[in-house]
């Protein structure tokens, strides 16, 4: 008796036992749940599995950066949709977080036109509804764009029309290996000269520039081992044959409407996570840069920035989990990405629906976790660094 009376005033004992009682709860949970879905399926004659994997899809995607035929398989087309989702989401959390970061220094401008302009973008963009504005832009700007052979071209290389943008595509022959290889090894060598370069300004107080030197020699040392290799990359360039442009890459404007709306919209957001964070810095330290003559540009790079940075990234790591997930509301306007080819297809043609559910939902919760993983490293060294 004394014996269960002590385990029970001993707060780990007490921890691992209620942790233990939780995990048990949840597989139970998830047992019976699996296995009332595989009983349920089997009274109704449906089967569950994920055989059907290795079947013929038997259908076209309209725009894939992959190879993809009908005669390839279902596992291609979750592919096929992953990478496209994977693209449209990397292009808009660059270009929203660069034009946030603008937005959000704009709102703090002392210029009463810049501030207030910025202000009324950001309260314009996120009080209209997401899908709104990807539908406004897909009908009102990107299907009203001229024809093919009236397209507004720059250059005769970059092509806007209705049926999309298209620009040069390059052509990598064998011997580009060399040429990646150079740039592997002066990206690799910049890096190592710029954290010695900080290592002996920190020991010494002296400014040794690194900045400059390294850009040339990553240049100077990859142009030569690109010429001594036989300039191995070439660019096909889109030309018009018959009613539309071949060669080259394109985006189609599904995919343009989707890119731009949700740039503009989650920049707003991050625009204001920015002018948030640099608020919450005490005016005194922008005021003591200001007495020692430092100008306002180096003043928000290296005072007001890396201390910003620290209230910033948390709302920022929100945002660009939200980007990743909102992509799925380009199938509104026909962007094959994961939802649309796996989740709608698919489905139609296979009636697989609990697996194709299960499927795209692990795809967005991993993607989702290592987005959060890596930014919260991020956070934790930055945070770390205060100290």
């Amino acid at each position: 008796m004394r014996a269960l009376k002590k385990l029970i005033y001993n707060s780990s004992f007490r921890a691992n036992f209620f942790q233990g009682l939780i995990v048990i709860l949840i597989l139970s949970v998830g047992y019976y749940l699996y296995s009332n879905t595989v009983e349920n399926l089997r009274q109704m004659e449906l089967p569950f599995g994920f055989d059907f994997l290795g079947s013929t899809a038997g259908f076209n995607i309209g725009w894939s950066i992959i190879p993809y035929d009908p005669t390839m398989s279902y596992g291609r087309v979750y592919l096929v949709g992953i990478v496209n989702t994977l693209l449209l989401s990397v292009l808009i959390i660059i270009f929203s977080t660069v034009l946030g970061f603008v937005v959000g220094i704009m709102r703090l401008s002392k210029n009463f036109m810049v501030s207030q302009l910025a202000r009324w973008y950001v309260e314009f963009v996120r009080n209209v509804p997401l899908l709104i504005q990807i539908v406004f832009w897909f009908i009102v700007v990107f299907s009203t764009l001229p024809s093919p052979r009236q397209s507004y071209r720059l250059f005769d290389t970059l092509v806007l029309n209705n049926r999309g943008f298209y620009f040069p595509a390059p052509i990598f022959e064998a011997n580009f290996l060399w040429s990646f290889l150079a740039i592997i090894s002066a990206l690799v060598g910049a890096f190592a000269l710029l954290k010695w370069s900080q290592r002996y300004r920190k020991y010494s107080g002296k400014h040794r520039a690194a900045l400059l030197p390294s850009l040339f020699a990553l240049v100077l040392f990859v142009a030569l081992i690109f010429v001594f290799t036989g300039k191995p990359l070439h660019w096909a360039v889109p030309t018009l044959q018959g009613f539309n442009f071949h060669d080259g890459f394109n985006f189609p404007i599904s995919f343009l409407a989707a890119f731009v709306s949700m740039t503009i919209y989650r920049s707003a957001t991050i625009g204001e996570a920015v002018r948030a964070g640099i608020q919450s810095i005490d005016k005194g330290q922008r005021e003591a840069a200001s007495a020692i003559g430092f100008p306002p540009f180096k003043t928000l790079r290296l005072i007001i920035g890396p201390q910003a940075a620290r209230a910033i990234l948390p709302p920022m790591i929100n945002a660009w989990l939200t980007i990743v997930k909102e992509s799925s509301l380009a199938v509104a306007v026909g962007f094959p990405e994961l939802v649309s080819v796996f989740m709608q297809t698919s489905l139609n043609q296979t009636g697989r629906a609990i697996e194709i559910v299960l499927m795209v939902m692990g795809f967005y919760m991993c993607i989702s976790l290592l987005i959060s993983f890596l930014l919260n490293l991020y956070n934790t060294h930055i945070q770390m660094q205060e100290g």
